[in-house]
């Protein structure tokens, strides 16, 4: 069973490792997050804890059976009941209903516990798993973009 747990101090450690492990895997389908991600991770992660204190953004952290952080699922730009999704799952979890069940919590969290009334997400064309993740959550493709540099849909769900 997976379980979403509310971004803290303490994940700092495991977060950063899950990062450094999946570097490469993530760099195949969004933008790396450069070598000063890494370097100035303890400031970063100070920073999302503000912002996370300051209600713009509600972060959380993928935990699976035996406790690991298996991914990321994040609330952004909290706004007149709208936030953007996004998230990243660990290659070892990948294929396995990991995305797709954390997308399922967030979107059950965003309107239970922060009281949003839609999401919005964007992904590549060619990003297929995101895009079966985000349409078995309920998400409707709303507009072709540029992400990147490249071919993109944003999806919005409405939540009841």
């Amino acid at each position: 069973m997976l379980t979403l747990e509310r971004l803290r101090t303490d994940h700092a450690p495991a977060l950063l490792a899950f990062e450094r492990e999946n570097r490469d895997y993530f760099a195949r389908s969004v933008s790396d997050r450069g070598d000063a991600y890494f370097a100035e991770f303890p400031a970063r992660h100070r920073a999302l804890l503000a912002e996370q204190d300051a209600g713009v953004c509600h972060f959380h952290v993928a935990v699976d059976e035996q406790g690991n952080l298996v991914g990321r699922v994040n609330l952004v730009d909290v706004a007149d009941g709208a936030a953007e999704l996004g998230y990243r799952i660990a290659e070892r979890a990948a294929g396995r209903g990991t995305a797709t069940a954390a997308v399922a919590e967030v979107c059950r969290l965003a309107a239970s516990a922060y009281r949003l009334s839609s999401l919005i997400a964007v992904t590549t064309l060619d990003n297929a798993a995101s895009r079966t993740v985000l349409e078995r959550n309920g998400f409707t493709a709303v507009e072709e973009i540029t992400l990147v540099g490249r071919p993109g849909m944003r999806y919005r769900r409405l939540l009841a």
